[in-house]
């Protein structure tokens, strides 16, 4: 069961407005409510089950509460696709689909209406949303990441950086500036994949005349505004 992001909200209290939207208190409070009305769900199961073994058996789930909630709060905040949610958290997409549901579903009442109605109004909100983005020039950075070498000879290719003598993730992030906020996220993509072809790819979700600001990997793209190369000074033969 892993509880890796939770141990991390522990250690970094600070941070939690700006991952899921809620600050610390309110996250303990969501968590405490989240189990006493997983409880409540569970029994009332219970009651309607005829049994054949006993209750407790079978596969233990994947992620613990805290991680589930954690999950559904990303969602909420964060806007990403389920596959992206199960990379993230090391579960399957469909997995991230399902947990996703049942907390909506036992949070209908308890979620912050604002964080639900985002969800619902997002496919009608997009271009205001677009709009809203244009204000601001975003930034766009990625990174990658090591992960164990694939046993499949193709797969070892297809994720082998030479640049990092590794077989690595690509990740890339677009936030608000000073990354005071996430805009858009792409985890788990294979690693020799270039920054530019990776935001290009990510561009249809912006307005066309979307401002961003990237590095050295992201030139020639025209969206993006990239640091000048000062040319090298040279000697005036006149002074020479």
């Amino acid at each position: 069961m892993s509880n890796y992001t939770w141990e991390y909200i522990q250690k970094h209290p600070q941070e939690v407005k700006r991952l899921l939207g809620i600050d610390f208190a309110q996250l303990e409070q969501l968590i405490e409510q989240g189990k006493l009305l997983h409880q409540k769900k569970q029994e009332e199961k219970e009651k309607r089950k005829i049994r054949i073994i006993k209750a407790g058996g079978g596969c233990s789930p994947k992620l613990s509460i805290e991680e589930q909630i954690i999950l559904t709060l990303v969602y909420l905040r964060h806007h990403l696709t389920f596959q992206v949610l199960g990379l993230l958290f090391q579960v399957s997409e469909s997995t991230a689909h399902n947990l996703f549901n049942y907390w909506q579903m036992l949070f209908r009442e308890e979620l912050p209406a604002s964080l639900l109605e985002q969800v619902k109004k997002y496919q009608e909100n997009e271009e205001t949303i677009q709009e809203e983005l244009r204000e601001y020039e975003l930034i766009v950075d990625s990174e990658e990441q090591a992960r164990e070498r694939p046993l499949d000879y193709q797969t070892q290719k297809e994720y082998y950086s030479g640049k990092q003598r590794n077989h690595t993730f690509k990740n890339q992030f677009i936030t608000l500036p000073l990354g005071s906020d996430i805009v858009d996220v792409v985890v788990g993509r294979p690693g020799p994949v270039s920054d530019i072809n990776l935001c290009r790819e990510r561009l249809y979700k912006f307005h066309p005349e979307q401002r961003l600001i990237g590095d050295k990997a992201y030139v020639g793209e025209a969206q993006i505004r990239t640091p000048h190369k000062k040319p090298k000074k040279r000697c005036d033969p006149a002074l020479s």
